[in-house]
């Protein structure tokens, strides 16, 4: 008898825990002026190393675009991010989105919170992680502000610079 437990208990070791399900993330606490509505979870939480690329027009510095991976917890490469605003995961489903709610500055040396719709949620040719998107919030935000204004001038228009930055973006589906 004590074999046979012995047995069990290493074919239940060797067996992958494949419909094991992982909880979900929590909703993050946010101000309420990027507070995501009723009905809806988040599903997931990129957090993003990257950049902000920022061009001179010759009297101010716009933004550009961003750049940047977005790691899960485990530290594995989730997706990337980058102009559009866009996100593509790695099975190749993808979510381009609009900001729909002011920004909020929640530190002064960062840039700001945002709550995003996407405009556009496909499926890519190896899933659709991304498909069912409803919101994406950017938090927790770490540097990326804007070059000094006094560096963008005649003699800088059309330069690029790239401002480093780390985010926490949180991926929404319907309940």
């Amino acid at each position: 008898m004590k074999l046979l437990v012995t047995g069990l208990a290493a074919l239940a070791a060797a067996v992958p825990l494949t419909g094991v399900a992982t909880a979900a993330p929590s909703a993050p606490d946010v101000p309420a002026g990027i507070a995501v509505e009723d009905g809806n979870k988040p599903f997931l939480v990129g957090h993003a190393v990257g950049v902000q690329i920022y061009r001179c027009n010759g009297s101010s510095w716009g933004l550009y675009a961003p750049r940047a991976n977005l790691y899960g917890k485990n530290g594995h490469l989730i997706a990337t991010h980058f102009g559009g605003p866009s996100w593509q995961a790695k099975d190749g489903s993808k979510v381009v989105g609009r900001r729909i709610k002011d920004p909020i500055t929640v530190d002064p040396t960062a840039i700001p919170w945002l709550l995003i719709e996407p405009t556009s949620a496909t499926a890519g040719p190896d899933g659709d992680r991304l498909a069912g998107t409803t919101f994406i919030q950017r938090i927790a935000t770490v540097g990326g502000l804007a070059p000094e204004p006094s560096t963008c001038n005649a003699g800088t228009a059309g330069d690029e610079l790239e401002e480093p930055y780390t985010a926490d973006y949180v991926f929404w589906k319907k309940h």
